[in-house]
């Protein structure tokens, strides 16, 4: 994801070269201008194309268009949001298991301390390879001897580690470090990590429907190629930057809402998973005063995201 300052007009445009998206963007918006150029070519100087489109029955098609794109943006955008809310309530629930454990804990049980930190900073982690390209289990703590090569052979991480950190629970609740009333506070927790796993799976797996984007996409193309036929009576040579134009804002549109209708990738503006799980890390740790080395800690303030 990119990160800049939305108020500040001259840093947002610095990066619009940053974005694959835009970069994809403006070599279609050069294809456009070159079929615009044959086209005008065609009509203005070498006379062989008079066919012009009704101006009236060409702008009914373009409030048509139009409104199929606010829906299609709006829809994307929800599940970007979405997406960015779980994570908000990822990251609420491991600083509550951290604070209420921290309260409970015997201060000089420190392996207990580690464990617990080790463990719950693993799972975002988890969960952040598991949306994308797989767990990066090099990134993973090694709680326990064997810990990492022992998950590597699990097929769903995030489960296999929320029931390590229930298997704990119940541990220290037999050896009454906690009460089943405490248990029961921190189960709401524990419970809302596995449910923010499963509606992000959900987003991830249910992607727009085929037939919707594919009609979207051949409005638009058909609504490109219309476009100067409809403005070479009016504008002549000027139907080229005018026609690049609107198929910038077209294309855009439609690009941007398949770049972000799927928030857990890796593109330009899908959400920074990875500095919000190293955040997460740091914060578990400081809360159950467990070390944590500066390399780590730095990954959670860096002024960039790290997607890899």
């Amino acid at each position: 994801m990119i990160i800049y300052k939305s108020t500040d007009w001259w840093e947002a445009l610095r990066h619009l070269g940053s974005s694959a998206i835009i970069r994809l963007l403006l070599n279609r918006v050069l294809l456009v201008g070159l079929y615009a150029t044959v086209i005008t070519a065609g009509a203005v100087y070498f006379h062989w194309i008079n066919f012009i489109v009704d101006k009236e029955f060409f702008s009914f098609l373009g409030i048509l268009l139009s409104l199929l794109l606010v829906f299609r943006t709006n829809t994307a955008y929800d599940r970007f949001y979405e997406g960015r809310r779980l994570w908000g309530q990822l990251v609420n629930n491991c600083r509550n298991l951290a604070i209420l454990l921290h309260a409970r804990l015997p201060a000089d049980d420190y392996d207990t301390r580690t464990y617990l930190a080790e463990v719950l900073s693993n799972f975002p982690i988890a969960l952040d390879g598991h949306l994308r390209d797989g767990v990066k289990f090099h990134k993973l703590a090694e709680a326990e001897p064997g810990y990492v090569e022992a998950l590597s052979r699990v097929r769903h991480v995030p489960s296999r580690i929320a029931s390590q950190l229930q298997e704990l629970f119940e541990r220290l609740l037999r050896e009454d470090v906690l009460l089943p009333t405490h248990l029961l506070t921190l189960q709401r927790h524990h419970e809302a990590l596995l449910d923010v796993a499963g509606a992000c799976e959900r987003i991830k797996a249910t992607p727009i429907p085929f037939s919707y984007s594919y009609f979207i996409k051949g409005f638009i193309t058909v609504f490109i190629l219309t476009m100067p036929f409809n403005l070479l009576d009016t504008y002549e040579y000027l139907t080229i930057p005018i026609t690049m134009f609107g198929a910038y804002a077209l294309l855009g549109v439609e690009m941007i809402g398949d770049e972000i209708e799927d928030p857990f990738g890796k593109d330009s503006n899908d959400l920074p998973l990875t500095q919000i799980s190293n955040r997460i890390r740091a914060n578990v740790h400081e809360i159950l005063g467990v070390d944590l080395h500066e390399e780590y800690k730095s990954l959670a303030d860096t002024p960039y995201s790290v997607v890899f």
